[in-house]
């Protein structure tokens, strides 16, 4: 296959000739990013990407679907067991299709809902203006406080103020666990319906290392990929379903629909046609490998090293927003540093260390520029990082922030990291 695209297309070969050396050799501290195994990749380059699987297993709108509704059960059933839930929709193509459906769902345009501020560590798809779930809907905010947490009383307050419909919880950039008793607790006060994006930490949930939203949230959705290492793509589930609130009825019988099918029908028909089952076969083999013990021993890892980054930094004189972290995620906050986020992304590029460029509470950079930069472990991780590991990291990265502008150091550093890439290799799949 590989001889075969070459021949056929030499360019897109060279291409990904020159990511997957960029993998192999670079560090990869991007926090919403993980390396699949090769049994995913497989899968997910396999011939099932050529079939077309409208509907659900067993009512489907093609015929030949015989082998894919094997898939797709065995993905959702691998799921059902992961997170120990009633019901779940593997089709989803990614997160943010997954969040259509549940806006599709439980809200009609202009109704209100309450999600944390893109600005304190937010989702694009949880309200910004710039968004459909902000230009199609009345989108209020809760935010963090000056030491970088959310303080519950005053999401308290802030849904009292504005009844919202709809409650959502979850973050691109919130180094925090959750707790989701005192959100439902606050979604019941004020009649609303509390939805979970657990993207970021869904195998740090999975492995029962952070709390679990399944029997708190009516709604749970998901990406597949960071810290659950599966394909990238999309997932919806419930802890336990329930009766719809909204008095939507099935067509002819009339009985008032479970919130399953609402989801399942806002996935398709509503905001997708068909599902990609190349990557459903991906995700089943990824929550098959998360099912195992070595799975949970990959993600205390994962929350350990983000630990001791944490520490690490903070050791040297960086502002770690929230004064340290819970997850896989840690946010600088560049400012006492004198470089901005995206000066900080492109020097450490240069050294062959991805990272992201990224707002921080209360910033007072513009998306474009920034005043902090996002690390994440879990890729690190799953190459077999640890502790002490980390902390060289940490001390290249200093290295090059304190001096992002001396090409001495950013060779000797660069060098540092190639040799720390070869002892814990990734993919053999070039010839270096």
């Amino acid at each position: 296959m590989k001889k075969h695209l070459f021949s056929q297309d030499p360019e897109i070969y060279a291409a990904i000739e020159c990511e997957v050396k960029r993998q192999n050799f670079g560090l990869e501290l991007i926090a919403s990013e993980n390396f699949v195994s090769k049994s995913v990749l497989q899968a997910q380059g396999s011939v099932l990407t050529n079939k077309y699987a409208e509907g659900l297993p067993g009512r489907r709108y093609y015929g030949g679907c015989e082998f894919v509704d094997d898939v797709e059960d065995l993905a959702r059933d691998r799921a059902k067991q992961l997170f120990q839930c009633d019901w779940v929709n593997v089709q989803p193509h990614s997160g943010a299709s997954a969040n259509a459906a549940v806006y599709l769902s439980c809200l009609k345009p202009g109704e209100t809902f309450l999600g944390l501020d893109l600005a304190h560590g937010g989702h694009l798809t949880h309200g910004s203006p710039v968004n459909f779930s902000g230009i199609w809907f009345r989108a209020t905010y809760y935010g963090v406080e000056k030491d970088g947490r959310i303080d519950m009383n005053r999401v308290r307050e802030k849904a009292k103020a504005t009844a919202p419909k709809l409650i959502s919880i979850g973050a691109s950039a919130y180094s925090r666990d959750f707790d989701y008793e005192a959100f439902r607790s606050i979604a019941d006060e004020v009649n609303a319906l509390l939805w979970m994006d657990m993207a970021h930490p869904a195998g740090l949930i999975a492995a029962k290392v952070l709390n679990d939203p399944l029997p708190h949230a009516h709604i749970v959705t998901t990406t597949t990929h960071k810290t659950l290492r599966g394909p990238r793509g999309g997932m919806l589930l419930i802890g336990k379903d329930f009766q719809n609130p909204f008095g939507k009825t099935a067509p002819k019988s009339g009985r008032v629909r479970n919130m399953s099918e609402l989801l399942d029908s806002a996935v398709f028909p509503g905001m997708q046609g068909g599902p990609l089952m190349h990557v459903i076969a991906a995700k089943a083999v990824a929550f098959k490998e998360a099912l195992q013990p070595e799975f949970v021993d990959y993600a205390k890892q994962v929350r350990a090293n983000a630990m001791v980054m944490a520490q690490s930094f903070m050791s040297r004189g960086y502002d770690v927003v929230s004064g340290g972290t819970d997850n896989h995620l840690v946010l600088l906050d560049l400012r006492s540093k004198n470089i901005t986020g995206r000066d900080a992304e492109r020097a450490l590029q240069a050294a062959e260390i991805t990272v992201n460029k990224n707002m921080v509470p209360f910033d007072d950079q513009n998306p474009f520029v920034t005043s902090g930069i996002r690390l994440g472990t879990a890729a690190v991780t799953t190459r077999g990082l640890r502790e002490a590991e980390i902390e060289d990291v940490v001390l290249l990265i200093d290295r090059i922030l304190s001096e992002p502008n001396n090409e001495s150091v950013r060779s000797n550093v660069k060098s540092k990291i190639r040799t720390l890439c070869e002892t814990h290799p990734l993919y053999d799949f070039v010839i270096t």
